[in-house]
């Protein structure tokens, strides 16, 4: 412990200051944690993921352990129990730990498990939160979170109709409050929905899409994509793009330029696991135009309006 800078005591270098609550509830406190620990991690045989700080990583012949923080909540695993549970050692010697066993809810996931070995995440725990917090949790559920055939919400996809409400925050009426009961009704109805998680062939592939001057205020358009690990979706993603598209073309490159960076990023993920892909990555798209773009680059002269980031998918 040390005086903090600028209210150092020349006549008393020497004395710190008395802390009226605990270390634990200060600000920093999570991040002084977090440098220690993962200070630590080299120390018994980690390495930090050039893509995720908060994954490591630790190979001990074939066998692999790994380990994903998040401020003071772990997950563990790796391919051999004696190997987890000599980490858990090393670690409970320095830090003080808990073991809660099998993996059951995290950061508002819940996990489940069947006897087929498949994982089920669900944020059922979280979404009744929600909606109690809302004073919606006896509300009749819907079947969309948006009223059929409006300008508003122009698609049925939830992370999509979050997106839109969400850039009215600073300032909503009454009309973005019922967008926003609406989608608690539909989230009321779909408390068992998630996703499943299943044993498969380690094939990459990816679906990209562009909803091309869809917000009527601004004429912004909205990138969407979905990456699929075998059939189990692991990224997705449905944001409203930067700037404005000339072109339906100029939209659907950039949602591919999104997406290949994306495919980019579960690459260097899976590298780090030492997972080889047996094939290469494939990304699927609607738009012929902005396929041939990708495709050949005699294309990009008549395109120069696009900026140089977009050329990323080759």
């Amino acid at each position: 412990m040390r005086q903090p800078p600028s209210f150092e005591d020349s006549a008393h270098p020497e004395f710190v200051c008395q802390l009226k609550k605990s270390l634990y509830g200060l600000k920093q406190a999570p991040r002084a944690w977090n440098a220690k620990f993962t200070g630590y991690l080299p120390a018994i045989g980690f390495k930090s993921s050039h893509s995720d700080p908060s994954l490591f990583v630790k190979h001990t012949g074939s066998n692999i352990v790994i380990l994903l923080l998040y401020v003071d909540d772990i997950i563990l695993t790796g391919s051999k129990a004696s190997c987890i549970q000599e980490v858990v050692d090393e670690l409970s010697a320095v830090f003080e730990m808990k073991d809660t066993g099998k993996l059951t809810y995290l950061l508002g996931l819940q996990i489940d498990y069947n006897a087929e070995s498949d994982i089920f995440v669900s944020q059922k725990k979280y979404a009744k939160e929600l909606l109690h917090k809302a004073g919606m949790s006896s509300c009749r559920p819907c079947s969309t979170p948006r009223k059929p055939h409006t300008q508003v919400l122009q698609s049925e996809d939830l992370s999509y109709a979050i997106n839109f409400v969400c850039q009215y925050m600073t300032a909503p009426t009454d009309l973005h409050w019922l967008l926003v009961k609406r989608i608690l009704r539909y989230i009321q109805g779909t408390l068992d929905h998630g996703l499943k998680f299943s044993s498969c062939p380690l094939q990459l592939h990816a679906f990209s899409d562009a909803d091309w001057a869809g917000y009527v205020n601004t004429r912004g358009s909205t990138t969407g994509f979905v990456v699929f690990l075998g059939p189990n979706p692991i990224s997705w993603q449905s944001k409203k793009q930067t700037s404005v598209a000339r072109s339906s073309t100029e939209a659907e490159y950039r949602s591919l330029a999104h997406t290949s960076a994306d495919i980019a990023w579960i690459r260097q993920v899976l590298q780090d696991l030492k997972v080889s892909l047996p094939q290469q990555p494939v990304l699927h798209c609607d738009n012929l135009s902005a396929i041939a773009l990708s495709s050949n680059p005699v294309y990009h002269s008549r395109n120069k309006h696009l900026d140089i980031d977009f050329h990323f998918v080759r």
